[in-house]
């Protein structure tokens, strides 16, 4: 009787499975069976892996610059803890070094390896195996680094310090202006072309970002507009809780 098994030209023992073997052996692991034995056939899914690593990474720096623009003088709409007795700037005392948020940006940058991933997907057939130092070296950071970066990211967000008061002020110095979109679909839920409702709007916005008046008030002095918005209508679209935190409902 023939063996089951073959020798490898590496060395070793193989043992060729048929489709039905290995999609039983893979299916009970709740993975799903690949057509090539390959090792480098498997480079196009490391390279998907990688990929949704780094993308999770482009997403936590994307909060954590965020957070750097909220912490910033003029802004001061929400800041990394700061616990007592911490340091800040050696020049300027009352400066808070981002000392959580920092890691995040660099991580995101130059760690998750998603390059190298991308070019070991082009290979010379399944006897090139150059694809194999790299993956072994990139697999661990990336995996050990997103590690460190989820649990930095928890630490951010479960400590962060918001001010509601600052994010009303801010919206208040805008004169209103932050509503012009809510007032221009409102319209348009009224049946004007959203050409139209634009004209109306921006008529107002644009006196408003002048200096003429409060965005609001224009808005009620504007007769054309009113036929179609009742100033309680207009009232509502101009609440800013949906913007200050004071929502409930995300989606």
């Amino acid at each position: 009787m023939k063996s089951p098994w073959v020798k490898s030209p590496r060395g070793g023992n193989l043992r060729p499975l048929d489709a039905r073997d290995r999609t039983g052996r893979v299916g009970a692991s709740g993975a799903s069976a690949r057509d090539s034995v390959h090792a480098s056939g498997l480079s196009d899914r490391h390279a998907a892996f990688v990929s949704a690593l780094a993308l999770i990474a482009a997403a936590i720096e994307r909060l954590a610059t965020n957070v750097r623009h909220w912490q910033r003088t003029e802004v001061s709409e929400a800041e990394e803890a700061f616990s007592k007795g911490q340091k800040g700037s050696s020049a300027m005392l009352t400066n808070e070094i981002d000392i959580e948020r920092k890691p995040l940006r660099l991580g995101a940058r130059g760690s998750l390896h998603l390059t190298p991933a991308l070019e070991n997907v082009a290979l010379w057939h399944e006897r090139d195996i150059s694809h194999s130092s790299v993956e072994r070296m990139i697999m661990p950071d990336a995996t050990t680094t997103l590690a460190f970066m989820l649990e930095r990211t928890r630490r951010v967000v479960d400590g962060l310090v918001v001010y509601p008061q600052n994010l009303k002020a801010n919206l208040d110095r805008s004169r209103g202006l932050w509503a012009s979109e809510g007032i221009m679909l409102s319209l348009v839920e009224k049946g004007l072309a959203r050409q139209q409702a634009y004209v109306l709007v921006q008529r107002n916005a644009m006196r408003a970002f002048a200096g003429e008046g409060l965005f609001s008030e224009l808005l009620l002095s504007d007769a054309e507009l009113t036929q179609y918005l009742s100033p309680r209508q207009i009232s509502e679209t101009l609440q800013s809780r949906p913007f200050t935190g004071e929502n409930r409902h995300y989606y």
